[in-house]
């Protein structure tokens, strides 16, 4: 029996439980039923993500300036500090937390041709 029918016969179990299909009784939501990659998908995301952290793991040992440029345009000049899954922490002027949603692109300070 596939997941999809053994969870759409528990409904039904419980609606008769409760008076049948079409007591009045209130309604629970259906069961949602669970979301699944392609193993595809999460070796490329896993290699992707293995990239990332050491594209910042090698910044951060460097000490190397760098140029945030954020979706809106804004530009954060400094040196990455620490990462984690969401955010970079970025020393330059200021200390700042930049979630990498709101990051376009980076590079570092001295290239040019973006």
């Amino acid at each position: 029996m596939s997941l999809p029918s053994t969870l759409r016969n528990r409904r039904f179990e419980s609606a008769a439980a409760r008076g049948g299909p079409n007591s009045h009784a209130k309604k629970s939501a259906p069961a949602s039923l669970p979301f699944r990659f392609l193993a595809q998908n999460i070796e490329m995301d896993a290699q992707n993500r293995h990239a990332e952290l050491f594209y910042l793991q090698k910044q951060i040992q460097s000490q190397t300036p760098m140029v945030i440029v954020l979706e809106d345009g804004e530009r954060i000049e400094g040196c990455i500090e620490w990462y984690d899954r969401n955010a970079l922490k970025v020393r330059g002027r200021t200390r700042m937390l930049v979630y990498k949603s709101a990051i376009k692109y980076m590079h570092k300070l001295g290239e040019v041709g973006l």
